[in-house]
């Protein structure tokens, strides 16, 4: 609000609003959002694969290593003391012919860096099927 000076009637205020500013500040925003909004939008364009959610088909050759959150890693059910351990177990499963599948199943809560060891370590041995366990998001929908 502003009050008048001059005038016939002394100590009246002005009820005007002084609205310059609040439009300097809207046209700064709109030449922004025109200038980045194309940039943003700007993408190569690929075919993206469809996703599906099939049951996991395991069969009894099939290994399932898991991965608890404190890093601890089970072959099976059997917990391994170290990398070296399951190097060894993993290199057992590359020489069958033909090579079962790996199962990685990772706790929700643990650190990526311990399952991506395992994945390692298996790309290292040359296991060539490797899977993530996960649980479906509704209770009737398959894993």
């Amino acid at each position: 609000m502003a009050m008048t000076t001059g005038g016939s009637s002394e100590g009246e205020v002005l009820s005007d609003i002084n609205v310059t500013p609040l439009v300097d500040v809207m046209l700064v925003l709109l030449i922004i959002f025109i200038i980045t909004v194309p940039v943003a939008l700007k993408q190569i364009k690929v075919n993206l694969p469809k996703a599906s959610n099939l049951p996991t088909q395991t069969k009894p050759e099939d290994v399932t290593i898991t991965v608890d959150k404190s890093g601890g890693i089970y072959w099976n059910t059997k917990l391994l003391p170290n990398q070296d351990a399951l190097l060894n177990e993993l290199r057992g499963v590359a020489r069958l012919d033909p090579q079962p599948e790996v199962h990685i199943r990772g706790d929700m809560e643990v650190r990526y860096m311990y399952v991506g060891q395992v994945l390692v370590a298996a790309q290292k041995i040359g296991i060539r099927k490797v899977a993530f366990l996960t649980e479906p998001l509704h209770p009737g929908d398959a894993t």
